[in-house]
């Protein structure tokens, strides 16, 4: 890596690559793009923070030579890199260090006639602490008091739930519930006379962040104390977690996760599209961790419209892009499904599931296990009733005393096919267990050894995202170059 770059960095990241974030010509760094760039990519293939990155740059030869620095430069501050991240966040073009690399991907024809993409998530942990709901309430407080004008005065003169100027947490007795639940009460009071009383106001967007997140904060995780409908203000915890709660004030972005039951994390997904045989990363997009908009089916197919071969692909994914609406998306576009599906759950054990109902869903019609057909309602439901007192089957097909009740997905027969394709075609499993190891080690490259990649040195999902394409673009040149990439009179080639 660091003999490619010290030949070839000029023309991998030309200067005029970086030309439209410095318009004016005024207060550019001295620094060249190609350097910059060359730093940035380093940088997250070793996972370095800006002073760990500038201590390379100023002690190791290694980073000098691929930098084109003479022996005796002392490197640059560390804000330098800040700078420019902030300039490529805040650009047309975040992505241009992975588009850089990729459009050499594409000079080198390394991905002709590849025909398989594999599509995954990670989740990255968010680098803040997650916060109790009282540290949240009190943080949002403060910082609509340093944000928003005029919150100050409302505070001193009517929000006495706490002392504002105390950095820390109320002195109560915490294994006291009445104390508990009357600091919340006093705490979110405090909140709600602060939005009311500023709800009207010109803000800024920055203020008006901040008092829409002090809402929201004050709303997520508190639900009225028993006995009490909560005009009275009197509230306490709430016994259950938001579905999109907000986890820190510090980073609002991130959020509560888990891949599977028992691995439960807070933060962001990192997915990514990937060409299973080379390992190269072909598209990536890091989101926040809940929400419909960035469930894997919807991202990962987002990830195949950018790649850069026109495709149709065959598609290889995990089970959480099995879902009916992906499937349905995947045909539209062309692609091929190889995605191991979920299978359909049992209501008793051992007994029915949706596979042995036969639907019939030209006629609108469903036949159960004895033979009773029913119509599919127009809400895609199908209900046996009363059909279902003295069935012999009953006891293998329900436990509810109103009888059986199916809910037929909009894309039911897709789904079906996909059981069945899975069960009796061995071809299909033959490939799924063939390329699949390939997509996991190239997330293993992602994560870093030891998984120390895992945990995120930034805040927000743009900063984050920056990072997770400055990643893949350093891993594909690692990948390119251990491949035979070169230079010759003709452009990039692999030898």
């Amino acid at each position: 890596m660091y003999a490619f770059l010290a030949e070839h960095r000029g023309q991998l990241f030309p200067d005029g690559l970086f030309a439209d974030l410095f318009p004016s010509g005024k207060g550019r760094p001295s620094v060249p793009g190609e350097v910059i760039a060359s730093v940035l990519v380093l940088q997250a293939l070793q996972d370095l923070s800006d002073a760990e990155a500038m201590q390379a740059l100023r002690c190791d030869l290694r980073w000098k030579v691929a930098c084109g620095l003479p022996i005796d430069h002392e490197g640059f501050h560390p804000t330098t890199l800040t700078v420019w991240r902030n300039r490529l966040r805040a650009s047309d073009r975040p992505e241009r260090i992975f588009e850089a690399v990729r459009q050499v991907v594409a000079a080198t024809g390394v991905l002709k006639g590849k025909t398989r993409r594999a599509v995954d998530s990670v989740v990255l942990e968010d680098a803040v602490a997650t916060q109790d709901t009282v540290t949240q309430l009190i943080a949002a407080v403060r910082r609509v008091r340093r944000q928003v004008p005029g919150a100050a005065e409302v505070i001193a003169a009517r929000c006495h739930a706490h002392d504002w100027d105390d950095p820390g947490k109320p002195q109560i007795a915490w294994d006291d519930k009445a104390a508990r639940d009357a600091l919340v009460s006093a705490l979110v009071t405090d909140a709600s006379t602060l939005v009311a009383a500023l709800a009207d106001a010109e803000l800024d967007e920055s203020a008006a962040q901040a008092l829409a997140l002090l809402a929201l904060v004050a709303g997520q995780d508190v639900e009225p104390a028993e006995g009490s409908d909560g005009t009275d203000g009197r509230w306490r915890i709430a016994r259950r977690v938001a579905p999109d709660r907000v986890i820190s004030t510090v980073d609002p972005q991130a959020r509560h996760v888990h891949k599977t039951v028992h691995q439960r994390q807070d933060g962001f997904k990192a997915h990514v599209a990937i060409e299973p045989d080379t390992g190269l990363f072909t598209a990536g997009e890091l989101t926040q961790a809940t929400g419909e908009d960035n469930h894997e089916a919807v991202v990962g197919l987002d990830l195949l419209d950018q790649d850069p071969e026109p495709g149709p692909f065959h598609v290889l994914g995990d089970s959480a892009y099995g879902t009916g609406d992906a499937r349905a998306a995947l045909a539209q576009a062309g692609h091929t499904a190889v995605i191991k599906p979920l299978g359909p759950r049992r209501t008793v054990p051992d007994g029915f599931t949706l596979d042995d109902f036969t639907v019939d869903e030209v006629a609108g019609t469903v036949i159960c296990p004895n033979g009773l057909t029913r119509p599919i309602r127009p809400d895609r439901t199908v209900r046996f009733a009363a059909a279902c007192h003295g069935c012999p089957l009953r006891a293998r097909c329900t436990t509810s005393k109103t009888g059986r009740t199916l809910h037929l997905h909009e894309h039911d027969a897709l789904l079906r096919a996909a059981r069945r394709d899975w069960a009796h075609r061995g071809d299909l499993r033959a490939t799924y267990r063939q390329h699949r190891p390939m997509v996991e080690r190239s997330i293993a490259w992602l994560i870093g050894p030891k998984g120390r990649c895992r945990k995120l040195r930034y805040r927000g999902v743009a900063a984050n995202d920056l990072w997770l394409h400055t990643r893949m673009a350093a891993l594909n040149l690692r990948r390119l170059i251990n491949l035979g990439l070169t230079r010759n009179p003709d452009g990039w080639a692999i030898a």
